[in-house]
């Protein structure tokens, strides 16, 4: 995703983000925001129903890739990975906030061999 998006998001601006992407998809109560800590310096995002851990400096990308971790993860830390359900969430959170095609995405989803539910929504949700 990283060619698609160059931009990047300071830590302090990343929870009205998240608190701005999960009420508008209708969600409440969004994950706690907090710093990665400083020994992981390979990781730049990680995340669970509960929190959003980031870098000082994160890219769009990450943080909708997180998020997309967020609601895709129970409270009692079950979660679907980067499984078809992630997949279909991340895709709708990078055509909705990063406005990228979500033909271009699919295709690439296909040619890659990995799977995602078009209409995913949060696994905590009840339809």
């Amino acid at each position: 995703m990283a060619p698609c998006d160059p931009t990047t998001l300071p830590f302090p601006a990343a929870r009205a983000m998240v608190d701005a992407i999960w009420s508008d998809m209708g969600l409440r109560y969004p994950p706690a925001v907090v710093p990665l800590p400083r020994q992981a310096s390979r990781t730049i995002g990680r995340a669970d129903r509960l929190s959003v851990a980031l870098a000082e400096e994160t890219p769009s990308w990450c943080l909708l890739h997180e998020l997309a971790h967020a609601m895709t993860s129970h409270a009692d830390g079950r979660t679907d990975g980067h499984g078809p359900i992630f997949m279909g969430i991340y895709v709708c959170l990078l055509e909705r906030y990063l406005r990228l095609d979500v033909q271009f995405l699919s295709a690439s989803l296909r040619e890659a061999g990995i799977g995602f539910v078009r209409d995913a929504r949060p696994v905590f949700v009840d339809l």
